[in-house]
């Protein structure tokens, strides 16, 4: 199992800026991935950002060149540094661990922070 705690949501202003974090513990070996995941109200969720074990990254297109994702392997944590917020990025942001072991895949999940940008 891993545990994921997220933090640091919050209310901004648009054009604001907030930085998540998201600390994985537990049976932490063989991630393959972390990524953060954004739900809308009456939306699915959809992924904003990942981070691959190798270092590469990717990026829902709607945020490129104002959200980045990094990680820091001594303290098992990820974070979204998010800049130049929109109302539209409002949402539950929810980090994510995709797992592979041998031929089996798993994805665990925190219990999601709250983004609120206002206008």
């Amino acid at each position: 199992q891993v545990q994921l705690v997220e933090s640091g949501g919050g209310l901004v202003q648009a054009g604001g800026s907030l930085r998540l974090s998201c600390a994985a513990s537990g049976s932490i070996f063989s991630i393959h991935a972390m990524g953060w995941y954004r739900q809308a109200p009456g939306k699915q969720r959809d992924l904003v950002a990942a981070i691959i074990s190798g270092g590469s990254t990717n990026y829902a297109d709607s945020v490129k060149g104002r959200f980045t994702i990094s990680r820091d392997n001594a303290k098992n944590t990820v974070y979204l540094q998010m800049n130049s917020l929109k109302p539209e990025d409002t949402g539950v942001y929810y980090c994510n661990a995709h797992k592979v072991v041998i031929s089996s895949e798993y994805d665990y999940w925190g219990q999601g922070t709250q983004v609120t940008v206002s206008s």
